[in-house]
This record gives C-alpha cells, sequence and structure tokens, in this order.
C-alpha cells in the first residue's frame, strides 16, 4: 500500500496568544479560535480553520504550563524566542500521514513518535528528542490522528483559505526526495535558496501571504 501525507496544519509561532491573535485580525481580518492546552509540552495554541482539514496554529509557550521534556518546534531556543517576541512568524508546517510508522521509518529525522490528547482530540506525532525542527523547518512534523478525528473539521468557517505553501532550502533535493517517499499531496512549492516558509492564504482581506 502506497504511503500518503497531506498538509494538515500550519504553525506559526508568538510570543504569546494575543499577540497571535491580533496579528492574525490584523493581516487576515478575521477571528483565531482559541485552542487548548499540551501539558507534556507546556505550550498552548489557539487555531484558525484554512479548508476542510487543514488548519493554522498559533502556538505560544504556555505562562502557566511546565514542559516535561523540550518543546516541540524548537520554541526553547533562542533564535525561535526572539524572532517571535518580534513578531509572529510562520515557523514549520505538519503533515498527515495515514501509517506514521511507516513515515518516520522513511523520515528517520523526524523524531520518535509521541502519543498526546487534547479535550476530544488524540494523535501520535513525531518529535526530536531535543525538540529541533527538521530541516529548520521545511521538512513537516509527522502526525497520525486517532480515529481520523481532527481540529479542523470542528472549527467555524472563517471565510480563509490555504492556497499554497512554500518552501525555500539550501537542501532542497533531499527535501524533495523525503517528500516524494512521504507520498506528500497538496499545493507544495518547493524551491532551492535560503531558508525560508511562506503560505499564501485567501481571505477575506484578499490573498494575504504569511511568512
Amino acid at each position: 500500500m502506497t504511503l500518503s501525507c497531506r498538509i494538515d496544519h500550519l504553525v506559526l509561532a508568538c510570543a504569546d496568544l494575543a499577540q497571535g491573535a491580533a496579528f492574525v485580525r490584523e493581516r487576515l481580518g478575521v477571528e483565531a479560535q482559541p485552542g487548548g492546552r499540551h501539558v507534556l509540552m507546556g505550550t498552548h495554541n489557539a487555531l484558525l480553520k484554512l479548508g476542510p482539514r487543514v488548519y493554522l496554529e498559533l502556538i505560544a509557550i504556555d505562562p502557566e504550563g511546565a514542559a516535561q521534556r523540550p518543546r516541540w518546534f524548537a520554541l526553547d531556543t533562542p533564535a525561535v524566542r526572539e524572532r517571535a517576541a518580534a513578531g509572529p512568524f510562520l515557523l514549520t508546517w505538519v503533515a498527515r500521514t495515514d501509517d506514521i510508522a511507516r513515515a518516520v521509518a522513511l523520515a528517520p529525522a523526524a523524531g520518535k513518535v509521541v502519543a498526546l490528547s487534547r479535550g476530544p482530540f488524540s494523535w501520535r506525532i513525531a518529535i526530536p528528542d531535543d525538540g529541533s525542527l527538521c530541516l529548520d523547518g521545511a521538512l513537516p512534523t509527522l502526525i497520525q490522528w486517532d480515529g481520523d478525528v481532527q481540529p479542523a473539521a470542528a472549527l467555524p468557517d472563517a471565510g480563509c483559505e490555504l492556497v499554497r505553501l512554500d518552501l525555500s532550502h539550501p537542501k532542497a533535493g533531499e527535501l524533495a526526495a523525503t517528500l516524494g517517499a512521504l507520498g506528500l499531496h497538496g499545493p507544495v512549492q518547493l524551491g532551492a535558496g535560503p531558508v525560508e516558509i511562506s503560505a499564501r492564504i485567501r481571505a477575506p482581506r484578499g490573498q494575504v501571504e504569511l511568512r
């Protein structure tokens, strides 16, 4: 059986969720919805629907939480914290797979599979032991939702849609080979160059680029 992966969500790093919500309101003209807390990671989030099964995750360190391991998405690193303090930015993306064990075998840099839950949602996600990003965030974090229940379905339609995810990386060839092996489907444009992640989103204020 051929492995299949699709864009699940985009990760917007924020100094705090109020900052992230203000950014989304200003850029897209919509309101992000409350998410929840990730107790193991000491983070919390807010969400915005970008399609039937795609969403934007605003993520920040939870001031009332305490991480029980290195936080995911490199949120503990000075570089990410300093950049988020200056303003929210598109940090990385997450790809949904139908077989995370096989996906991680094909992309071992994704890390080890960890089982997590938040409210009605439970999932398995691959995270490096040190919480680092894979290929500077250009290689997606891999996730498999248990029971195929995914947050986007529960979010209100705010009139936003992901048009395209643009990736640039010096190791574009290596990245392309890995994405091909994972069976990635979706509007992803990849090119060689300096590390850059951006997304074109159709919103009430027109087509907007987040980076």
